[in-house]
Order: structure tokens, then sequence, then C-alpha cells
């Protein structure tokens, strides 16, 4: 670098037309045009007055044609290859900021590229998918791409596995992740899977942070964080005087009360349940009414309250493994429907009042919102939900259900008198 151009462009009353002309060509842009600096100070002027070789003007702002500058150098030997090459002899090599840029997205789509497969054949992710990156949280979540990769890779193995019908949390993230405590409050990985549990179970991708608010999400995913959160209300089962869990379901019978079941009760229980045809719903109002109506007259009833818990997919699978036959009943949107169909795939039911017929005949001004999904015990349910477009909670149709119930307890008893 030349003395010359240290003296007209070097010094400590020109730093500030360096910088502006760097930061074009960081941008990729030519230095050329005009930049102007408010406020100049007089030694700021007649720093450039030296470099144009001319009076800069008057007033407070100063303004600097930057091709002026380019010919000044070359033409006085400053800087033979212009305004450009001074810039770097001056204050060193040039960022590229556009291929920076570049790379550094194309290094952020690698990184969630595991994620987006997995993302990619789940429609229900899809929202939550876009949710994450309109609110930034991957990039919240991770210093860089390659960090990120990591985290994301672990994520997608997170969401391969759930829902789950029915895993302790810390078995998940150390099969998932290699690391029983991947999952642990407050880590980055288990925000982001917290959030994706909460849209597969149809809830606000971001949620309440209290503890009882993420045991449900996970539970809605089938990951119980102690055997103890996971619970399963139920009402009229039959039970026995053989197992702890057989004679609490036996007493509850008899005294026309709820039942509510760990997950750590149930895991104990290795018998099977028969009880014939047992109704399921999916609101706990259906159980607290029939229990303040029926009492021990009640049939078998279980609610899954919602997405299902561990217990009462555990619940479900010992009736089953007792032949027990299953009728079920919920709410007439989208989020039920999902529910219903876990249900239908897992232990299989005939509808009870859950069909097209039913559906059309209850009177709602509720909206339905949300994507349609499949309604395979009726495919006509799916269709007449998206056309009509309203939403049937299970209670607006309680009196309905409950004389369903009564109608079933009134024939058991019948056929009890007979057989004596």
């Amino acid at each position: 670098m030349s003395d010359r151009l240290e003296r007209l462009l070097g010094t400590r009353e020109t730093v500030w037309l360096v910088e502006r002309v760097r930061r074009r060509l960081e941008q990729g842009r030519p230095p050329t045009g005009t930049v102007t600096l408010g406020a100049a100070s007089p030694e700021q002027r007649r720093a450039i007055e030296l470099l144009l070789g001319r009076r800069a003007g008057t007033g407070t702002s100063l303004s600097v044609s930057l091709d002026e500058v380019d010919r000044v150098l070359r033409s006085s030997g400053a800087c033979p290859d212009g305004l450009a090459a001074a810039v770097v002899l001056l204050r060193g090599p040039v960022r590229d900021l556009p291929r920076e840029n570049t790379e550094r997205e194309t290094a952020w789509r690698g990184a969630l590229s595991e994620l987006d497969a997995v993302v990619a054949d789940r429609p229900e992710l899809h929202g939550w998918r876009s949710w994450l990156d309109a609110t930034g949280q991957v990039r919240r979540s991770a210093p860089g791409p390659d960090e990120a990769r990591v985290l994301l890779d672990r994520l997608a193995e997170v969401l391969r596995r759930l829902p789950h019908p029915g895993i302790p949390i810390g078995r998940l993230a150390a099969e998932s992740c290699g690391d029983a405590h991947a999952l642990d409050e407050g880590r980055p990985l288990a925000t982001l899977a917290m959030s994706a549990a909460r849209s597969l179970a149809g809830l606000p991708y971001a949620g309440e942070g209290t503890a009882d608010a993420r045991r449900r999400a996970w539970a809605g995913v089938g990951v119980h964080l102690d055997d103890l959160s996971s619970t399963v209300v139920c009402l009229g089962l039959p039970g026995d005087d053989r197992t702890p869990t057989g004679r609490m379901l036996a007493a509850a019978r008899e005294a026309g009360e709820p039942c509510v079941l760990t997950l750590r009760q149930l895991r104990r229980h290795e018998t099977p349940i028969a009880a014939g045809l047992v109704r399921i719903c999916e609101n706990p109002v259906v159980v607290a009414a029939a229990a303040d109506e029926l009492g021990p007259l009640c049939p078998g009833l279980v609610c899954v309250s919602g997405r299902p818990s561990a217990a009462v997919w555990r619940l479900l699978d010992l009736l089953a493994a007792g032949e027990t036959a299953f009728a079920y009943h919920g709410d007439f949107d989208w989020g039920g429907v999902g529910i219903a169909a876990a249900v239908h795939e897992r232990v299989g039911w005939r509808p009870w009042r859950y069909d097209t017929a039913s559906y059309q005949a209850v009177s709602s001004r509720n909206p339905l919102t949300g994507s349609p999904r499949p309604t395979p015990w009726d495919p006509g349910l799916s269709a007449a939900m998206a056309r009509r477009a309203v939403r049937v909670e299970e209670e607006l149709v309680l009196s309905d259900l409950l004389a369903d119930l009564a109608a079933a307890a009134s024939s058991s008893s019948a056929t009890l008198r007979r057989g004596r």
C-alpha cells in the first residue's frame, strides 16, 4: 500500500467513507453512486477536499461521489486498481455476504433434511413444521447449523416413535437419542419434541409451561413421565377378588362410583378383563353423569379423556385380551375423529351414536375448524362433517348417551332376572 493512499484515504477523517464502501462490497454492490455523511466535521470536510482536489461544498452534510473517488485513485497512482482495491488494501479482504448467506441457508436446510423427511409423510405435523420456521424455534435452540443437525436428527428419531402405545419418557429418550435425559425439561430437544407432541395430540403448539400441562401433552402421544401421572377413568367395569386392581374395580362398581386407575396399577395387573360390551366416551362429563343417574347399574364405561394416555391404552388392551367388545362415542370434530381412529385401529369398535346419521341429527352452530380426517368405520361421516362444517360435542347429546346406558342397564337386569 502506497503512502499516498494512506494519506488520502487511510486517515481517521475518512474512515467513514471506507466503511461505507466496504459495506457495499460485502453486500455484492459496486462502489458507485454517492454517499452522504450527516453533520460532517470541518476535519472530515478538509480530508475529502484533499482527496478530490476541490471544494467539497458547504452545509452540515457531506456528499461524496464514489465514481469520482475511484477516478482520482486510479489517475493519481495512489491505487491504480481503483476504489474497491483500495478498501482491501486499507481494511483487508472483503467478505462475500451473499455467498455466506447462501452457504448458511444451504447448511440450515441440510440440518433440517432428516426432520423434513419424517414430517413429509405426516400431514398432521405439516402445520407444526411451518410454525417452527415462522417462530424461529430451531435457530433459537442451536447456535448454528452443525449443532442443529445433531439436535434435529434426534428430534426426527423421537417423532418416528410418536404417538406410542405407551412408553416412559426416559426410555423414549434412551432409544431415540442414546441419552435417557435428552428429553428432560429445559433441554432444547425436549422443548422442540414437546411442541411436536402437542401437535400430534391436537393441542396448540406452544402451551402452558406447567408440569401438569407437560404431563398431559406427553400423555396425548402415549409417553408417561411416571407410572402415577398417567391415569384412566372408568365406571361399571367388573373386578375380581384376587388382585388389588380387581378388588378396586369391584368395589367401585358395587358403589356405582367412577374408578381412577393409574398406569402403575394397570401394569401390575396381568389378568385379562372380560366385560362383555364396554362403551367408550371421550369426555369425563359422560362418566360423571352416568354415575349420578345410574350408579351401580351403569354398564361398563371407559373414558379416553382426549388423546388416550398410556393408562387408557393399557386398560383397553386388558379388556381386549378378555374378548371385550367396544362401542365408541366422541366429539364430532377433527380432533375427536383422530382420537376415534386411533382407538379403532388399536382395539376396534362399533359406533355408539358416532356415525353420519347421528352427526346430522344434532343441531349445532359451533364452527368446525382444522383439517379433515378419514373415518374408516363410516367413510361418509368425514364427508358429511366437511360439508356441514359444524362440530358437535358429546355434551350436546349427553341425554341420548345416558338413555342408551339406562336401556342397556335395564336389559341386563331383565336378563339376570330371567336367568334366575
